[in-house]
């Protein structure tokens, strides 16, 4: 193995429900995070017909953001502060869980008639110790508002974080790097050390090579830090790289909860049972719209 890649991360396979299957790669026995980074779900492509769709209900969260980019199809977004909106491809939805909100997330009404084909990623990333009980919050980021450049060949998209002078209008208490990578033609690009202290290149789709190494579809390559990278990649490739500083301690991750604390996300499973039994809490209240039903605590 190249000494700049520090480990390759092949993705497990997940169903989350009504044959809704998912690649993921983080969180990993091996390798708990990078950055900020501790979940990371490839969701298709899949195509629904026409009529079909997919349903995740009502759930909770806390001590995180999670974070949604599509390649394909839309996803309406409903969470307990009142947010309704649809995200299409290369938007990004940031959710601030903090200390705690409940969303639910489906096939819009247009799409479900027509049908659609779904492609796209879910991650979360930790919030800092300083913000694990912040407010919840909910920002819509279109996809004109983030910055997008060429490199070498490659057509670069800001998700988060700054990369190569361009910064992300998305706000984190915390250093981190999320970047879109597409190419039309071949590319040959070279991911910095100055990027970020933790870094991890994914190969969405298509066909790349991380200094000389193959990578498969669906797998996560870790890189060393301090190293200068080269990155080839073929035609009609997508890939995203992510990571950010080193977090403020270690993350317990149990279900849909994070937190540094063990009794905190203990306390958040009895209080969704508790929101699931009373019809919502003030801690986890119901969602405008979506109040009829509920994924129950596993």
């Amino acid at each position: 193995m190249s000494q700049s890649i520090l480990r390759k991360i092949e993705p497990r396979a997940h169903d989350l429900g009504g044959g809704f299957r998912v690649r993921r790669v983080l969180p990993h026995h091996a390798h708990k995070m990078v950055g900020p980074f501790i979940f990371f779900d490839h969701f298709g492509p899949v195509d629904y017909a026409p009529g079909e769709g997919f349903d995740v209900r009502p759930h909770p969260h806390i001590g995180l953001a999670t974070v949604t980019y599509l390649f394909e199809g839309a996803i309406r977004h409903q969470d307990s502060l009142g947010s309704d909106t649809v995200i299409r491809p290369r938007a990004v939805n940031w959710m601030t869980a903090g200390r705690g909100i409940v969303h639910s997330e489906r096939t819009p009404t247009a799409e479900r008639a027509a049908g659609q084909r779904m492609h796209g990623l879910q991650t979360w990333v930790a919030l800092p110790h300083s913000h694990e009980e912040t407010a919840p919050a909910f920002v819509h980021h279109a996809a004109d508002s983030l910055p997008q450049f060429e490199l070498d060949g490659a057509d670069i998209r800001v998700l988060a974080g700054e990369a190569w002078g361009h910064s992300s209008p998305v706000e984190f208490p915390w250093g981190i790097l999320y970047v879109a990578v597409e190419t039309q033609t071949g590319a040959d690009i070279v991911l910095p050390a100055s990027l970020a202290t933790e870094r991890a290149f994914y190969l969405v789709s298509g066909a790349a090579m991380v200094d000389g190494e193959e990578v498969s579809e669906g797998f996560m390559f870790v890189l060393e830090p301090g190293a200068d990278v080269p990155v080839s990649l073929r035609e009609g490739t997508k890939a995203v790289v992510c990571g950010g500083a080193p977090m403020d301690g270690p993350r317990n991750i149990d279900w849909n909860f994070v937190s540094s604390d063990k009794a905190r996300i203990e306390a958040a499973k009895q209080e969704w049972t508790r929101a699931t039994q009373a019809g919502g809490t003030e801690l986890f209240p119901t969602v405008p719209g979506d109040d009829a039903e509920w994924i129950p605590l596993p």
